[in-house]
Parts: C-alpha cells; sequence; structure tokens
C-alpha cells in the first residue's frame, strides 16, 4: 500500500497538467524545477516534491491512455 495524497495536491496537480502541458511531463527533477518558479504557489519543499511526484504520475497515466 502506498501512501495516500491530499485532495488538494491532486487537484492542483491536475489543473497545472492541463494548464501547462508543456512545462510539465513524465520527468521529476524538470517538474520540480517548474514548481519552483512559479511564485503564486507558495509551497514547502516536501509538498513540491509530493506535487511533482504526482504529476509524473498523472504524464505517465495520460500517455498510457493515449497509446491504447
Amino acid at each position: 500500500m502506498g501512501k495516500s495524497i491530499a485532495k488538494k495536491i491532486k487537484y492542483e496537480g491536475e489543473v497545472l497538467l492541463e494548464e501547462f502541458p508543456e512545462k510539465f511531463g513524465d520527468k521529476f527533477d524538470k517538474n520540480k524545477k517548474e514548481l519552483n518558479t512559479m511564485q503564486d504557489l507558495k509551497l514547502s519543499k516536501t509538498n513540491r516534491n509530493i506535487l511533482a511526484g504526482y504529476i509524473v504520475r498523472l504524464a505517465k497515466r495520460k500517455e498510457a491512455d493515449k497509446l491504447k
């Protein structure tokens, strides 16, 4: 069993991936750097990493759906 992710993190991840598909993808480090540059998101280091990882998972799931 994995850790549960807060609804706020899930919502923000889905919104960011829809609004900025060119900025975010399946690379964790790239997503983390992009989240750092966004000043309007007040994220702690832990939440930034969780959000970056969740965006990776969403991007991979989106790619898998395209291949079907």
